[in-house]
């Protein structure tokens, strides 16, 4: 039986899939919006419409996003997007 090794995360899945420091940082941080932003829309039970209306997007902008169409969003707009869902960003450095 052919044992497969186990590597351990670095903590950034974009690191460990090789991509340069500073783009997996962006990456990881895009993800993360973007999910805090899903789980919002979730958790408040908004169809698209009405998370359309709430973070003044289009309603094909929020389909983009629940969808994880990470690409498709700076983290500019993410920024924006989860402070008019009413979400505090903040950045740490570690």
């Amino acid at each position: 039986m052919d044992k497969e090794s186990v590597i351990e995360s670095s903590g950034n899945v974009f690191a460990d899939l090789g991509f340069a420091s500073e783009e997996a940082t962006l990456l990881a941080m895009r993800a993360e919006l973007i999910a805090c932003l899903r789980e919002t829309i979730a958790e408040r039970g908004w169809t698209q419409l009405q998370a359309a209306e709430h973070l003044g997007i289009g309603q094909s902008r929020v389909s983009d996003l629940v969808r994880g169409k990470w690409e498709k969003f700076s983290l500019d707009m993410l920024v924006t997007l989860a402070t008019r869902a009413g979400r505090r960003v903040e950045l740490t450095a570690a």
